[in-house]
């Protein structure tokens, strides 16, 4: 059965590797980026790759909250149903350290974009034909400064994308209690892989983008995954795994979707 696929994230790295697999299976794959032009051309090479002429796309700046809400008021407008959102946009290095709120790039762009992008979309996804989300995780997981978070204190690069990446584990978690009818799947897409993020951040790489795309497709579509929820992938093992201890706690999930309920709504 086809899909209808929105994928965060998706002009380069393993986002974009995703879209092309994706449509080379037929399914309808809306691709998100920053730059209208980019785009473009990332949607034409797409459709000239796999012959599917049902790529789209979708403009959105994830450092802008508010970039973030218009282009879900976009989608909505136009797309009747989401059967898969994979949250995958996410941001290691950044030439500006905190966007115009003063939030730290990685928290908005990893965790509060994908956490509004998730909530306005859900009806479109509870429309969907077993509607799944994937969330990227990472390896790289520690516990949430709270005076960070809000943009009271800095951190650096390392640990507030560590940080980031465990607010999203939570939240999906979260999420996978609070959602009955929607699979919701955090995801290590596997560490070091060769991304543009990746050498820009680390200057080398340990695998191919291509086991993250795999991954990523698999866990989309694939009927072995079908109705799990709740769990984390870790694609280094190649199996499901162990996320950060605070993942499980649920004195610290409450706290994490308390402040971030406070936080975008004083927004």
């Amino acid at each position: 059965m086809k899909k209808t696929i929105l994928i965060t994230g998706s002009t380069d790295g393993i986002g974009k590797l995703t879209a092309i697999k994706l449509a080379e299976k037929g399914h309808t794959v809306y691709v998100h980026g920053r730059s209208s032009e980019k785009l473009s051309a990332v949607i034409s090479e797409i459709q000239t790759i796999t012959k599917n002429e049902n790529v789209k796309g979708v403009i959105g700046d994830f450092s802008d909250l508010d970039s973030v809400k218009r282009m879900t008021h976009q989608i909505k407008k136009e797309v009747l149903q989401i059967d898969v959102l994979i949250n995958n946009a996410g941001v290691y290095n950044s030439s500006v350290s905190h966007n115009t709120d003063g939030i730290d790039m990685r928290f908005v762009v990893n965790y509060f974009a994908p956490y509004i992008v998730t909530n306005e979309l859900l009806p479109l996804l509870n429309k969907g034909s077993e509607p799944r989300i994937i969330n990227l995780s990472s390896a790289a997981q520690s516990s949430i400064s709270y005076k960070t978070l809000l943009g009271k204190e800095k951190q650096s690069e390392g640990e507030t994308y560590a940080q980031s990446k465990l607010a999203l584990t939570m939240w999906s978690f979260y999420l996978a209690k609070t959602l009955q009818e929607i699979s919701v799947i955090a995801v290590n897409p596997g560490s070091l892989l060769n991304t543009k993020m990746v050498k820009k951040a680390f200057g080398n790489f340990w695998s191919s983008a291509d086991k993250g795309a795999n991954i990523l497709c698999e866990l989309a579509i694939s009927e072995e995954y079908k109705g799990v929820s709740g769990l984390y992938f870790d694609n280094d093992r190649g199996d499901f795994g162990k996320a950060h201890p605070d993942a499980y706690s649920e004195i610290e999930i409450n706290k994490l979707i308390d402040t971030t309920h406070q936080f975008l709504h004083g927004h």
